[in-house]
């Protein structure tokens, strides 16, 4: 995550849990997921100070919301530009850190100034394949 010297997130033993769990963690976990791991450590937490805590991260840059899963956001703390493959069963999330060349038209642009894009591939992920298989059985 990037350090912010201008951060205004005061770090309690709370804040700096979610930072830890947050760390490296390629699940792109929920706000919930969040709260139920850290929540162990600190039974007082609220969620509150889990949302309010994700939203000062994202508002300076330390972290990504996905909007990819129609149920709930999901949380991404890798600000390399990546893309995602996401099972339509699970909703597992893989990130993918392949660049893909998409060029559109002046046509195809409508007027709007391009300042980046993002990819998502839907598909089965190799567990739920297993088990849609063995259901066919």
């Amino acid at each position: 995550m990037k350090n912010d010297k201008n951060m205004s997130l005061k770090l309690t033993p709370q804040r700096l849990a979610i930072l830890e769990y947050l760390e490296g963690n390629k699940n792109h976990p929920s706000a919930s997921d969040i709260y139920d791991a850290v929540s162990k450590k600190f039974p007082t937490m609220s969620f509150a100070t889990v949302y309010n805590t994700l939203k000062t991260l994202k508002m300076h840059d330390n972290i990504q919301e996905l909007t990819i899963d129609p149920e709930k956001k999901r949380f991404d703390p890798n600000m390399v530009r990546h893309h995602h493959l996401i099972c339509i069963i699970c909703s597992k999330i893989i990130d993918i850190e392949t660049e893909f060349d998409v060029a559109l038209s002046n046509t195809q642009k409508q007027g709007f100034e391009i300042t980046g894009n993002h990819i998502d591939f839907y598909g089965f992920c190799p567990n739920c394949t297993k088990i849609k298989e063995k259901r066919k059985k």
